[in-house]
């Protein structure tokens, strides 16, 4: 294809893709004033619920865009969200409940006390038009029914070649930079020479969507996810049956695994209907089946998630089962780390250095959540030994388990050591916030590493060090409603939180004159410490400072003031944005 310098920009940024990586980064974009074209294959947007929980970080990034509270009014509540289930059928016998989602007594508080949002439950139909409908408002671009069919790069733009699915029409658009969102079978990652590692079908599921009303079953209890364990369900790796709600409690799916190598699964309605029927524990109920797809379980992960003004994000460079929930939690907060990067550059404010560090801090992110998905799953293999007869003939599954003998006590002991573990994927803080950035956007303060008191990932650990996401703190405004330490970070900025005795800081933000530097007094009277939670978190002393980026990742700190204040603020932002800020 033949590149077209001489011709304008039809874009700052072209994004192959509307699902949450895709929509996020055309809605960030377009947030931050930038002239973005986002574009789909298809019709219209996501048909079936695949992701669903939505953890704290992903609210966090909502709430910074100002979607939060209608991505709330979409959602099922934290609080229906409610246990994991074992269970024979819906109408069958209890095997266990495993408290989740942080909505055990024994996690509750850390989680309310890690931000200042909540767990929701947003299947992708309701969160991806939200996402389009804000990134248009704001002027992004949308084409559908648009395929991407190649691109080419040189030292100045991108351009793209796209076809109406409608007319068969081609057109080549000219971008600044392209952004492949384009899912698991990227075609924008490998124009660009970009590759994954690992193992793709290397298990599989077939996911039967149904309406029905199934409150009767439910009315004791609320649970989302519902395990299956009996003989009809154990097939697949997990070995189990699902039932998901998707609504509570009307819409559904059911799942149940198979093995790829041996053929294409049954994909019939005769057998989805037979399996519902199974696990709900009623001959008689006549699901509304609308849909019956297979999916597969890959575990690969991009080393790599950009070439050149090509970047790539979402499932295209971490490819995993839904196991922890980490899908598009991670796809979305892919994209909230780009955005602010590419609109830097594109704005004169960084050099194109600094895109480097989007590869740099994001990889290792996916591939901690591919490994961590892949052993959730694995996980699963204890439960089956713990049901397993002991010798021939003798009790298994639920008989074992509810057996008044010394092999029902072993069953009973080995479930408990099996529930303790699954904490990795329901309860799992410390993956969802833990996440810790090193690159040459971020300014270490230390060489000492980070030493975690508790398991890193079951539990959050926050801290100001750069690298890692800004600690939540209530604070309080001069109309004596709270707010967020979050709320004060963001749209754009870079933010220097400092102390009321952080004077000579403030007077380094003037000096500098910056258009996207600010300052925030916290404990003065727009934001003020009543409860001093920021003081017990900030790690630095009142006169000293933090410096956040605008996707709330602390970039430098100062322990202290100083004499040279300007020189010491402007030297971080240079290093970090890879261009002299100041004379």
């Amino acid at each position: 294809m033949p590149a077209a310098t001489s011709t304008p920009f039809d874009a700052d940024v072209l994004v192959v893709g509307t699902g949450p990586m895709g929509a996020t980064t055309a809605l960030t974009l377009a947030t931050y004033g930038l002239r973005v074209i986002a574009l789909s294959r298809q019709n219209w947007l996501a048909d079936s619920p695949r992701a669903h929980v939505t953890n704290l970080r992903t609210m966090e990034v909502l709430r910074s865009l100002g979607l939060e509270e209608e991505a709330m009014a979409r959602a099922t509540p934290w609080e229906l969200m409610g246990d994991t289930t074992f269970t024979t059928s819906l109408a069958g016998r209890e095997i266990a409940r495993l408290a989740s989602f942080g909505l055990g007594d024994r996690r509750y508080g850390e989680y309310l006390a890690a931000s200042p949002c909540r767990m929701a439950d947003l299947p992708q139909p309701l969160l991806e038009p939200l996402l389009v409908g804000a990134a248009a408002t704001r002027g992004a671009v949308f084409s559908f029914n648009t395929l991407y069919r190649c691109s080419s790069q040189d030292a100045d733009g991108v351009d793209v070649e796209l076809e109406d699915r409608l007319t068969g029409q081609v057109q080549t658009k000219r971008v600044r930079y392209l952004v492949g969102a384009d899912g698991a079978r990227s075609k924008v990652m490998e124009d660009a020479g970009l590759s994954v590692e690992g193992q793709l079908r290397r298990g599989g599921t077939v996911y039967a969507q149904f309406d029905g009303d199934l409150s009767r079953h439910m009315a004791h209890r609320s649970s989302v996810l519902t395990w299956i364990v009996n003989d009809d369900a154990a097939v697949g790796e997990i070995g189990l049956g699902l039932l998901r709600a998707v609504r509570p409690w009307d819409q559904w799916i059911a799942g149940w695994g198979f093995d790829p190598d041996a053929g294409e699964p049954d994909l019939s309605l005769d057998t989805a209907r037979a399996r519902i029927r199974a696990y709900v524990g009623d001959p008689e109920f006549e699901p509304d089946i609308t849909a019956v797809n297979p999916w597969y379980v890959n575990e690969a992960f991009a080393p790599a998630y950009s070439r050149g003004r090509v970047f790539c994000g979402g499932d295209a460079v971490h490819r995993h089962p839904p196991s922890n929930g980490l899908g598009s939690n991670t796809s979305i907060q892919d994209s909230f780390n780009l955005a602010w990067k590419l609109a830097y550059v594109i704005r004169g404010h960084a050099a194109e250095t600094l895109l480097d560090s989007y590869s740099a801090e994001r990889a290792p992110v996916g591939e901690q959540v591919v490994r961590r998905a892949n052993q959730s799953r694995r996980e699963y293999a204890g439960l089956h030994s713990a049901l397993a007869a002991e010798r021939p003939g003798g009790p298994s599954g639920a008989a074992k388990l509810c057996a008044a003998t010394p092999e029902g006590s072993r069953a009973r002991a080995a479930l408990a050591e099996v529930l303790a573990l699954k904490d990795n994927e329901y309860n799992a803080l410390g993956v969802e916030l833990n996440q810790r950035y090193s690159s040459h956007a971020v300014v270490p303060d230390s060489e000492v590493p980070e030493e975690f008191l508790r398991d890193r990932e079951i539990h959050a650990q926050h801290t100001t060090r750069p690298g890692a996401k800004l600690p939540h703190a209530w604070l309080v405004d001069r109309e004596g409603r709270r707010l967020s330490t979050l709320d004060l970070v963001g749209e754009g900025d870079f933010t220097l939180l400092i102390g009321p005795t952080g004077r000579p800081w403030v007077e380094a933000v003037t000096s500098l004159g910056l258009p996207y530097l600010k300052a925030v007094v916290v404990g003065g009277e727009d934001a003020q410490d009543l409860y001093f939670d920021w003081a017990r978190a900030r790690e630095v002393d009142e006169d000293g400072a933090v410096l956040v980026r605008p996707d709330g990742y602390v970039a430098w700190r100062s322990r202290t003031a100083e004499p040279v204040a300007r020189d010491r603020l402007a030297g971080a932002l240079t290093r970090v944005l890879g261009r002299p800020v100041a004379n």
